[in-house]
């Protein structure tokens, strides 16, 4: 008898690291938009830079409008974290 691997569950109120520090400048807005369409609503991705992203927010909240909540959990010199979480 074999055995499948067991596959990860995933939980409506999942939250999912991305550290863009370790992305090359080059791609990081494509994975980060990416990464954030790969989420279901409930899910969060925790997002970690090095400085604070706000041309990158304008942008998410142009394209994922109200689909998107965007919360900073830190907000230090080169520590920056923010929350976006998929709404309904």
């Amino acid at each position: 008898m074999t055995q499948q691997a067991s596959a990860i569950p995933v939980t409506p109120h999942a939250t999912y690291e991305f550290d863009a520090r370790g992305v090359a400048k080059r791609f990081r807005h494509a994975a980060i938009f990416g990464a954030l369409s790969a989420l279901q609503p409930g899910e969060t991705m925790r997002f970690c830079n090095d400085h604070d992203p706000l041309p990158l927010l304008a942008q998410l909240e142009q394209y994922f409008g109200a689909k998107i909540e965007i919360c900073y959990v830190s907000r230090q010199p080169m520590e920056i974290v923010i929350d976006f979480k998929v709404v309904a």
